[in-house]
């Protein structure tokens, strides 16, 4: 599967610290990540990570770019809701495309916690079954 990591620069030690107590989960999967957040999760697991752009720079729309082109599985986003964001409206966009494309989504250390528990044991098996049938979204 492919996963998204992004965090706001508050939330970026604590993305590391999720990102190490779940690599071995994590090194199955293909990561992407916006600039800085994924220099720092490079640098402290060793893991491979696509980078893009940092999020005010735009890599926010690439990662969402990525989702609507059904290309993303899973994405990680630790918001900092205490700090004004130049980039909201960006931000905003990519948790739209989310709900839109169906795509698990995570803004805070306890529900990425749950979706990598998840991801290991198999409950997320249902973006598979979405690659399976000509990238078409799944309707519930």
């Amino acid at each position: 599967m492919k996963i998204a990591l992004i965090a706001h620069d508050r939330k970026k030690d604590v993305m590391v610290k999720l990102v190490t107590a779940y690599r071995e989960i994590l090194a199955q999967h293909e990561l992407f990540a916006t600039g800085t957040t994924g220099k720092r999760i490079e640098e402290a697991t060793q893991l491979p990570v696509h980078r893009y752009k940092s999020g005010p720079l735009g890599g926010d729309q690439q990662i969402g770019a990525m989702i609507s082109q059904d290309d993303l599985d899973m994405v990680i986003f630790l918001r900092d809701p205490l700090a004004a964001q130049p980039h909201e409206p960006d931000v905003t966009a990519l948790i739209r495309l989310s709900d839109v494309y169906e795509i698990p989504l995570a803004t805070n250390m306890g529900t990425a916690e749950i979706l990598l528990r998840g991801l290991a044991a198999g409950f997320v098996d249902f973006r598979q079954v979405i690659h399976e049938t000509d990238n078409r979204p799944l309707s519930l």
